[in-house]
């Protein structure tokens, strides 16, 4: 058999290949250099290792492996094999002598991102992938999976790295993570930059190689790499040339430590995610370091409860004594604890004299002279459950619960933030809180730079009663210069009549635009998607949205034309002067204002001069307006720039963060679309979930708590932290 040698032979070979893949083990493994030559902009030019894994391939062929079926009531085995570039998988079990017969073959070419992952995460890939492509063999036999990999291996040593040129000097951040989870962070200040000139590509390639030289010295041989120079990482990589002099140096001396190590691995991080090395990097460009004195790096620790909280907690939990032991031995017997000062002694004294005993009870006497029942933790935890929601629960707030325990008689140290504490764990309360209206994340503007480059698509419906011609929904479409707006009414809205609404009144009217915010494309446009569910972040529209169903309302004479209405609503809002551009969307498309059906009727001084003019005057004078028509939108442009700064910082002063992980418990919020039978006593939040993926943009990848996915991504704007 011949070699493939042009681009469709190629795919035809893998095309075949494709149906004996369950005969030959590790076969994507083994085409890789096959799959280099359908790369884009990549030359067919046949290598030898195209040659060799052709070879390979062929030996395959000529000694295929024989698979058996399996047999009933023995447990199957399990191999995964991973790679940089592939997974693969053989199934077998062992026959009456105890060999090994294979049943299946599997193998896969990992996708861009999937690279990315660290070995742990390539081979729960491979399980995961493994399992669901032989899932007809997982239902009916017990499988047994078999890894021969090194726990140590798989999560081997990594390494972060960054450098920061500021005004104040120059710093790189190093950070080594082991395979147990030590984090060893190092950070170093360049201070020979008055002699030799620095640049940022030189910080990066001195904090990598920095980096390197640490994990030499603790005899590291396996790492992976992460830093947010994609020119470091693709030069070391040999992707890009270095064609700068000045890094030529750095590079070849990169090249000798690399050397050094037995497997390395290049992953590019974005700058936020690699935020720890770039904080050690700006404290090291910060400070002036004396000559001869070594900073030990800074111990960085989480305290989520007050110092006082921690220090009673610990004394209760370890000792067994309640909080008021001290105090209680003070008024019984007059002692205090052995090594204590003058000054805390006056201090016990203090805090004694508003404390009584009667009989073996100890009391606090209150402001109004009221003797309060002092309690231990268990005590109070029993009456914070009894008070909250007991039969008289009425499920109150925090502060609220701790004066009615006061109230009832009862007292101990840390009433407010315990009670405020419990309050917050409360599952009912949680459930059935009160929606957030405040922004968790900050206005962000959408602009176009000319007009119809951009517009922005949504739905008004299902509108109820249906338009004499038997329609309830309104496609609307809305241009981001101009506020120039399209509009039809349909009895049903399909994929189909959207791509429709878009080539007859977008296209075809206005050109292909550059951008679309829908959620379907064609015509090769280029289309971003509002966030997950969250009617704010296409404000243009829902803003058109609602001025057109407020103008329908006032205009519609009976509940069934409002769809004969709609061409008489589109005119009133076109013709209308908006606030943002200070102009209306008529004169910023076609350079003039329109003339209304009053000014027909009654005559106006614009008509009248018209009818005096001639053909040869007016057309002239239509080309001035049309001459200064970009005049016009420029200036419309500074006022819908200004207006939305204005309203960016108006929103910002409304805008609570909140913050979320991945790991996080979190509820969502229950649209009002949904049918429940409970009514009225629906709750407003459903959960919890567990916080799956999360980006940068505020969407969140929610599971519950059997391990079902989420398929549509949620904002972070429905969801609240779930206090277990």
């Amino acid at each position: 058999m011949p070699a493939p040698r042009t681009e469709k032979e190629i795919r035809g070979f893998l095309g075949r290949l494709q149906y004996i893949s369950r005969f030959i083990a590790r076969l994507a493994d083994i085409c890789e250099p096959i799959f280099h030559l359908l790369r884009k902009n990549q030359p067919t030019v046949w290598s030898d290792d195209c040659q060799r894994a052709f070879e390979r391939i062929k030996e395959c062929l000529l000694s295929p492996s024989v698979l058996v079926p399996p047999t009933p009531g023995r447990p199957l085995l399990l191999y995964l094999s991973v790679s940089d570039m592939a997974l693969g998988c053989m199934l077998a079990q062992l026959d009456d002598l105890g060999k090994k017969r294979a049943i299946y073959y599997l193998s896969k070419r990992m996708l861009e991102y999937e690279c990315k992952y660290i070995m742990i995460e390539r081979l729960c890939l491979a399980l995961v992938w493994a399992t669901r492509r032989l899932r007809h063999y997982m239902t009916e036999y017990s499988v047994l999976l078999v890894s021969r990999l090194d726990p140590l291996s798989i999560t081997g040593w990594r390494l972060y790295f960054d450098g920061t040129a500021n005004q104040s000097g120059f710093g790189i951040g190093i950070l080594l993570i082991s395979p147990q989870g030590d984090h060893i962070p190092r950070s170093v200040r360049l201070a020979f930059f008055d002699h030799h000139r620095l640049t940022n590509n030189i910080v990066e390639y001195e904090a990598c190689i920095t980096g390197l030289e640490t994990a030499l010295d603790l005899g590291i041989r396996q790492l992976e790499i992460h830093g947010d120079s994609n020119l470091v990482i693709q030069q070391t990589q040999g992707i890009w040339r270095t064609r700068d002099e000045k890094l030529k140096p750095y590079h070849a001396y990169l090249a000798l430590l690399i050397d050094g190590f037995d497997v390395l691995r290049y992953i590019h991080l974005p700058r936020v995610e690699n935020q720890f090395v770039n904080a050690l990097a700006t404290l090291a460009s910060m400070i002036v370091i004396p000559v001869g004195v070594t900073v030990r790096p800074l111990l960085i620790e989480t305290r989520s409860v007050p110092a006082y909280y921690c220090l009673i907690g610990e004394i209760e939990d370890q000792i067994g004594l309640p909080w008021y032991h001290d105090i209680y031995q003070f008024l019984s017997y007059g002692t205090y604890l052995e090594l204590t000062s003058a000054k805390d002694r006056r201090a016990l004294r203090q805090l004694a004299s508003r404390f009584v005993i009667c009989g073996d009870a100890l009391y606090r006497r209150s402001l109004d002279g009221l003797l309060l029942l002092c309690l231990d933790r268990t005590s109070a935890d029993r009456v914070m459950r009894e008070v909250y929601a007991g039969v008289c629960g009425p499920h109150m707030g925090g502060h609220m619960l701790a004066c009615k325990i006061m109230r009832a008689g009862y007292f101990w140290l840390t009433m407010k933030t315990d009670c405020c504490q419990f309050v917050q764990r409360c599952q009912e309360c949680q459930m059935h809180g009160d929606l957030i209206h405040v922004p968790c994340s900050e206005l962000h503007a959408l602009t176009s730079p000319w007009p119809f480059s951009a517009w922005g698509v949504d739905i008004i419906g299902k509108i109820s009663p249906k338009s004499s011609s038997g329609y309830d929904y309104i496609l609307v479409a809305i241009d981001y210069f101009t506020e120039w707006v399209e509009a039809a009414s349909y009895a049903r809205l399909t994929a189909a009549r959207v791509a429709k609404f878009i080539r007859s009144h977008i296209i075809c009217r206005y050109g292909v635009p550059h951008e679309l915010i829908s959620d379907r494309g064609e015509y090769g446009i280029q289309h971003h998607r509002s966030s997950a569910y969250r009617p704010q972040t296409n404000g243009a529209v829902e803003a058109a949205n609602k001025n057109i169903k407020r103008i329908l309302r006032k205009m519609v004479e009976t509940s069934w034309d409002w769809s004969e209405k709609l061409p008489f609503a589109l005119g009133a809002y076109r013709t209308s002067f908006r606030t943002s551009t200070r102009a209306t969307p008529y004169s910023l498309v076609y350079g003039m204002e329109a003339v209304l059906p009053v000014e027909i009727k009654m005559g106006s001084l614009r008509v009248a001069l018209e009818q005096h003019v001639s053909e040869a005057k007016w057309v002239q004078s239509r080309y001035d307006q049309l001459s200064l028509l970009g005049e016009k939108r420029l200036r419309a442009t500074d006022h819908a720039q200004a207006y939305q700064r204005k309203m960016t910082r108006a929103f910002r002063k409304k805008v609570r963060p909140r913050k979320f992980q991945r790991g996080d418990l979190v509820l969502k919020v229950l649209r009002g679309l949904i049918s429940d039978p409970r009514g009225k006593f629906r709750p407003s939040w459903s959960g919890p979930y567990v916080i799956r993926d999360l980006t940068r943009e505020g969407a969140a990848w929610l599971t519950n708590l059997d391990g079902n996915q989420f398929t549509k991504p949620i904002n972070v704007d429905q969801l609240k932290k779930f206090y277990a």
